[in-house]
């Protein structure tokens, strides 16, 4: 009786031990800027290589405190790798370009950003402010992982992709008045 008693008790338990070990396919991160917020859905299950790495960011708090330092009207807006005085925050190594998982860089996706070497990004990321089919991977071109969406705030993106821009030593289209990312944060569920 004991027996069946322990074994019931192991089965009713184990969904909640499994939960716990198991992460959520495609986790939430909110974006605060001093523009205003910008919730993001990561696809996990889509570029999982890519979103444990800006997860990995996330947790260190490295996005905290960088500008959106790229920004180009009816293009993107790329962020994530630079204070407002324009030194470049130390990264880790850089990691595969999952661009093959064939997403594409549409209105409101986050991708990365890397250098021409397809295997280079790190910190930074951008948001499509439309859709740049240019930027996906096709055959002998690698593109842009494409790893999350906007869920709200494609507003704020918007009025961040209309900021008066300059060139600040070799950059382009640096924002005169810097649009700091004041922190990205996970999203709790519950």
């Amino acid at each position: 009786m004991l027996r069946a008693f322990v074994m019931s008790l192991g089965l009713l338990l184990a969904p909640f031990s499994l939960a716990e070990e198991t992460p959520l396919p495609n986790p939430q991160v909110v974006i605060k800027t001093t523009q205003g917020d910008i919730s993001v859905r990561l696809y996990r299950d889509k570029a999982p290589i890519t979103v444990e790495n800006f997860l990995k960011y996330v947790d260190e708090g490295h996005y905290a405190g960088t500008i959106f330092h790229r920004v180009i009207p009816n293009f993107m807006i790329q962020g994530g790798g630079f204070t407002p005085e324009m030194a470049q925050k130390p990264t880790g190594e850089p990691i595969k370009n999952e661009s093959r998982n064939r997403v594409h860089n549409v209105r409101g996706t986050l991708a990365m950003a890397r250098t021409a070497d397809p295997d280079s990004a790190t910190s930074q990321f951008f948001i499509n402010q439309r859709t740049n089919l240019q930027l996906d991977w096709a055959p002998g071109q690698e593109g842009y992982t494409v790893f999350g969406e906007v869920t709200s705030g494609m507003d704020v993106v918007d009025f961040i992709a209309t900021s008066p821009v300059t060139r600040v030593g070799s950059h382009n289209d640096v924002p005169v008045d810097p649009i700091i990312i004041q922190a990205i944060e996970r999203k709790s569920l519950l």
